[in-house]
């Protein structure tokens, strides 16, 4: 199949990647050249702007934005709707609000076009790992698409199957789903952002608590010389707290126990916020997503150890930068 991907960042030039090494084809935009021009030198086809993006695809088209959620998200899939023709598809793949997405697709149908969000999850190393997707389209236009989904998805691996679960695996087992409506895939992405956040503050928390217990600060009968590394990869075989947070939080005190190299003022990206006003509207009580999102917002003023650990897994799985300049 061919796509459109506009926008080459942290994730969307290894959603090209990842489709072009499995036989499909794409056609390739950003305010980079330099980053359309490397995607072009893997086989790509490159575009200078979003109209001539569009005179490259194939009718019915469908192009998919992968930008930062707000104003460049909503300005281009606005430019893109006067470009496009009728059964084009517009596929939102960034971390938008999903009311956004339930309003784009109403004045989108309008003009005859699809809209489908895409709840995408796999950071930078979604090249490797595969990307987990949370799907909200039409159903038929969904399986229009499938085939890049599936390109795109983890696949089975060697993730042992949930107990209970028979016959052919699912699009589950897969790593993608079809949420739902449109709307569905980016609520599902949401919760999972808002529970990240939690898992995270966890971690961060005990490893905080794990790293006081060595200082001099305390009495010398009541301190431990605890190695984090060694602790962050102890856990990570047979734990019960095992994860890729942990993975990826055992790297980073591989290389420094410390942290030194991270502010520790932990970034949120809008997905935490919106999962609290979804809880308020439903009246569902969240109270550990809720004081993890608050903690971030506490970092900015007085950063503590765990604070870093959390910027470590967020560089880790996402890039996102908080380190000391």
């Amino acid at each position: 199949m061919q796509l459109g991907i506009v926008g080459l960042g942290r994730m969307g030039g290894n959603i090209s990647r990842r489709l072009m090494r499995d036989g499909h084809s794409t056609v390739v935009y950003d305010r980079s050249e330099q980053a359309v021009q490397g995607l072009t030198g893997e086989g790509a086809i490159g575009a200078s702007g979003l109209a001539d993006l569009v005179s490259k695809l194939q009718a019915p088209r469908a192009v998919w934005v992968m930008l930062p959620s707000g104003p460049i998200t909503e300005d281009t899939i606005s430019e893109l709707s006067k470009l496009l023709s009728p059964d084009d598809v517009i596929i939102d793949g960034g971390n938008t609000m999903y009311k956004d997405d339930i309003r784009r697709a109403k004045a989108l149908a309008e003009q005859q076009l699809h809209y489908v969000d895409v709840g995408t999850s796999g950071g930078v190393w979604g090249l490797d790992r595969g990307f987990c997707m949370m799907i909200g389209a039409e159903t038929p236009i969904f399986e229009r698409l499938e085939p890049l989904f599936a390109t795109l998805a983890p696949g089975v691996g060697n993730i042992p199957r949930t107990h209970g679960l028979e016959g052919e695996s699912t699009r589950a087992e897969h790593g993608y789903i079809h949420a739902g409506p449109v709307g569905s895939g980016h609520f599902v992405k949401m919760i999972h952002n808002g529970i990240e956040y939690g898992l995270m503050q966890a971690y961060a928390e005990g490893f905080d608590i794990l790293k006081t217990k060595n200082s001099e600060e305390l009495p010398q009968d009541q301190r431990f010389d605890l190695n984090l590394a060694e602790i962050a990869e102890v856990w990570r075989r047979g734990s019960v707290v095992s994860s890729w947070l942990l993975d990826l939080t055992a790297d980073a005190l591989a290389v420094d126990a410390n942290l030194d190299n991270y502010s520790g003022k932990v970034s949120d990206s809008g997905e935490g916020r919106w999962t609290i006003d979804a809880a308020v509207e439903q009246a569902v009580p969240v109270p550990v997503l809720s004081s993890a999102l608050f903690a971030r917002f506490r970092s900015r003023q007085d950063a503590t150890y765990g604070d870093k650990m959390l910027s470590a897994m967020r560089f880790g799985f996402g890039g996102h930068v908080e380190v000391k300049k």
